[in-house]
């Protein structure tokens, strides 16, 4: 059943004195919920910045915990609850049909029965944690009347439970929703996603960048925090305590820890990872009668079966549900079939443990308390750049890593009935790729292999098992490679202009091959004289964005146009950008798509000498998880494009229905360069502002710094503060 939900029928009619009663206890409770919450606001005080940054104090973590979930959801309480909505499996029960898939796909691994049993043996600290969570929300929701939840109308603590790791896509939307569709379904079920057309394929992930002293102008540390996600995904608010606790940075929405960040001593920045921890199983299914079993070397195992049950809002808003039986090895939970098999996957499913994880290393005050903490083995999703005030810098690969038999390819389903496929324990954190201090002074990584992220000094990649990457070199990272190696003297000001570096490596590859192309046609070719005006704007470039960079337009759109016509049904996700459009697109192909680009910016625009800025915008116009974007409203020019092509700052934009302009929806979301000195300092953007209410004047006041690269002070200590605080409150206030 659905817990803390709105009802989805009709209740029973009861005996009036057994109403009476049960209102009475109903009372009792509220009452007593109200008296503890106004306790709690007490011990909270909130401080606006002229940003609206949300700077929360407690005297307890659980105070600074319960202040920070109501801040967040006076700035976008729709985007907390949809966060919970999607991470418990009821986005069903507020958007309807088409996520009915999406939800089972999440219940198959998060039970709230479970969750609360794993609430209820948690560590007492946590436990505060989670009840502090639960409580600041709900004391929202009782001082904001006309909020009006569309599903979650009460929290409870072991709901934390269900989003403990605050990752863009966790490790369970790998599974294709297509195929569990497909392999759960019926022919006439309704589709509950849409599908990425394939001439846009957005690279996801993250930047980060650690320097050492030894490069640094005054002998400090410094971390770049360059997440690529979708815009407004993150929260940017500080927390302390009279316990200890002093964190800085993005929090995904709904959280209750710093995810991405900095405190007094350290600072950790999160990449989407390339190892491979997710793994499928081929299970050879047996049937006798009703019975299902698998093999499994010499015995039989039976098929575990559970039903879930799914519920979801109808067309007339009335609530219906579909209940699923669905099946399970000891691999895990069977997603789809392929070749006359069950395809079971196996994931982390460890929420206790990563969401102790995720608080605890927001406290550590050193590389070696943050690596007791990692011993917890509770990330799986990213890598971790880490800088700190001692002048140490480090690498990490993902603390969960499975040990497999290398001789098994686990980016493809491996065969579920021989035993030796199966997962052999969790690895040491010192068997996986690994950095601290390493001679180069620099470290970085940019979703790509970690065998590039300290040059020369990087890990071997012939030490480690193939599972440990499954993507190898991306564009930013060549890039990366070239804005650090050789520099010295870095600064926060040097290090934010190495993160905004405008070349494009991608183009740097492939122009040169179009112009070869070109100068190749015979004299008398039709595409001789229809060219001759873009290749000679392309010829002329230097592969560098920028507002006024009519070659950065054509470029693009020449670079879309042919990635949307090469072949890529068998491409290899270690085949980058670079390969798939010189390997995989002739002559003919490139130069043709020069001419589709061209066309199509004289159609839209006039000409195919258009500035960049023209194209690309950042357009926010109203508070909702998707946009609408419009050509008649106000927007502002990016320089910047999307990572496809190595740019370290991602825009990732493209055109939409009834717009001629690109507008972006994801890339550069939160930026923030750290610099460990005597006392910590920093800048920071991010996209758009810190409230998702159109109203406010905080919705879009960074928008144009944003889109500039122009990062501003961050206001950590009280005495930066001093001058630019907006307002202070207690919640409820």
């Amino acid at each position: 059943m659905n817990y803390n939900v709105k009802p989805l029928f009709r209740p029973l009619l009861l005996p009036t004195a057994l109403l009476l009663a049960l209102g009475a206890t109903a009372a009792q409770a509220a009452t007593a919920d109200q008296a503890r919450w106004q306790s709690e606001a007490k011990a909270v005080s909130i401080t606006r910045d002229d940003w609206g940054i949300a700077h929360v104090h407690g005297k307890t973590d659980a105070d600074a915990v319960f202040g920070m979930a109501y801040t967040q959801a006076e700035d976008d309480f729709n985007r907390v609850e949809t966060n919970y909505l999607n991470s418990l499996g009821w986005l069903a029960q507020a958007e309807g049909e088409r996520a009915i898939w999406s939800d089972l796909r999440q219940q198959l691994w998060i039970d709230p029965a479970e969750l609360k049993r794993l609430y209820a043996q948690s560590p007492g600290w946590l436990r505060d944690l989670m009840n502090a969570w639960a409580d600041g929300l709900n004391y929202y929701l009782a001082t904001h009347p006309n909020v009006h939840p569309r599903v979650i109308t009460h929290f409870e603590p072991w709901m934390a439970l269900s989003f403990s790791e605050g990752s863009i896509g966790g490790d369970i939307e790998r599974v294709s929703l297509k195929e569990l569709q497909a392999f759960y379904g019926k022919t006439d079920d309704k589709v509950a996603f849409v599908d990425t057309p394939s001439c846009w394929v957005e690279p996801t992930g993250s930047n980060g960048i650690a320097i050492a002293p030894k490069l640094s102008a005054d002998g400090h540390a410094l971390l770049l925090i360059n997440p690529h996600t979708s815009f407004f995904f993150r929260s940017e608010l500080q927390m302390s305590s009279d316990a200890g606790l002093d964190a800085y940075g993005a929090v995904t929405w709904g959280q209750f820890f710093i995810y991405q960040g900095f405190n007094p001593h350290i600072g950790w920045m999160h990449t989407s990872t390339t190892a491979d921890v997710v793994d499928e199983f081929a299970e050879t299914i047996v049937r006798d009668g009703d019975k299902l079993s698998y093999r499994y070397g010499k015995e039989q195992r039976p098929v575990s079966t559970r039903d879930i049950r799914v519920a979801y809002r109808k067309a007339d808003g009335s609530m219906g549900a579909r209940t699923f039986t669905t099946y399970a090895t000891h691999h895990g939970p069977v997603v789809r079939e392929a070749d006359g098999k069950w395809i079971s996957a196996a994931l982390m499913n460890k929420p206790l443990e990563a969401l102790e994880q995720s608080w605890l290393r927001t406290k550590a005050s050193d590389f070696a308390s943050f690596m007791k903490i990692a011993q917890l083995k509770a990330n799986s999703s990213n890598n971790t750049i880490f800088a700190d005030d001692k002048g140490e810098i480090a690498y990490l690969h993902p603390q969960f890593i499975p040990k497999r038999d290398n001789r098994f390819d686990y980016t493809k389903p491996v065969d579920g009935s021989d035993p030796a496929t199966d997962w052999q324990g969790l690895l040491p954190l010192e068997a996986a790729p690994h950095l601290l201090n390493p001679a180069n002074g620099w470290i970085m990584n940019t979703n790509n292999w970690p065998y590039s992220a300290a040059g020369k000094d990087s890990p071997k990649r012939a030490d480690y098992p193939r599972y440990m990457d499954s993507v190898g070199e991306n564009p930013r990272g060549i890039h990366a490679t070239r804005v650090l190696s050789d520099k010295r003297d870095f600064t926060k000001a040097s290090l934010i202009d190495a993160a905004f570096d405008s070349y494009l490596p991608a183009f740097a590859r492939q122009i040169p091959i179009l112009l070869a192309d070109y100068d190749a046609l015979a004299a008398n070719d039709p595409l001789k004289a229809k060219l001759a005006g873009p290749i000679a704007l392309l010829r002329s470039w230097d592969y560098r964005w920028g507002i006024a960079s009519m070659p950065t337009s054509l470029a693009v759109f020449w670079g879309d146009i042919l990635w949307d016509k090469v072949d890529k049904s068998d491409v290899s996700e270690s085949l980058s950008v670079y390969d798939i459009m010189a390997e995989r697109a002739g002559p003919q192909a490139r130069l043709h798509a020069l001419v589709e680009a061209s066309d199509r910016l004289e159609k839209d625009f006039g000409s195919w000498g258009v500035p960049w800025g023209e194209v690309n915008r950042y357009q926010r116009l109203n508070g909702e998880l998707v946009q609408p974007f419009d050509d008649s409203k106000p927007s502002i020019p990016v320089p910047f494009t999307s990572s496809r092509w190595g740019s370290l700052a991602s825009f990732g934009a493209h055109r939409w229905p009834g717009t001629r302009r690109y507008y972006g929806t994801s890339g550069n979301s939160f930026v923030a360069v750290v610099e460990f000195g005597d006392k910590v300092s920093a800048r920071a953007i991010t996209a758009g502002g810190e409230s998702g209410h159109p109203d406010s004047a905080h919705f879009n006041d960074e928008a144009e710094r944003y889109t500039t690269g122009n990062l501003r002070k961050v206001y950590f200590w009280p005495e930066d503060l001093a001058g630019h605080v907006e307002k202070v409150y207690h919640p409820g206030e």
